[in-house]
């Protein structure tokens, strides 16, 4: 059976808050406290995939210490101006 959105929600705020690395809680948990719930279907599919990849990755696309992947731009860039970064 396929899980509704409301329980995707939810199991996606767990996994951003619940990450391997503090800086990344703190990133990824307040956006999806306050926008998970706007995506859209694409946007939404890109942050779980996201969410899949390991912590140094993410903080060196957030930091801009390293190229972000063009799959991974346009969830990250909403991230980023969630953050006012």
């Amino acid at each position: 059976m396929s899980e509704d959105h409301a329980t995707a929600i939810k199991r996606l705020r767990i996994r951003s808050w619940r990450r391997g690395t503090k800086e990344m809680d703190m990133i990824l948990g307040p956006f999806s406290d306050k926008k998970l719930a706007e995506l859209g279907p694409e946007e939404f599919s890109e942050y779980e995939m996201l969410l899949n990849e390991n912590d140094q990755d993410l903080y060196a696309w957030f930091s801009l210490s390293r190229a972000v992947p063009k799959r991974f731009a346009p969830i990250l860039n909403r991230i980023r101006q969630f953050h006012g970064l």
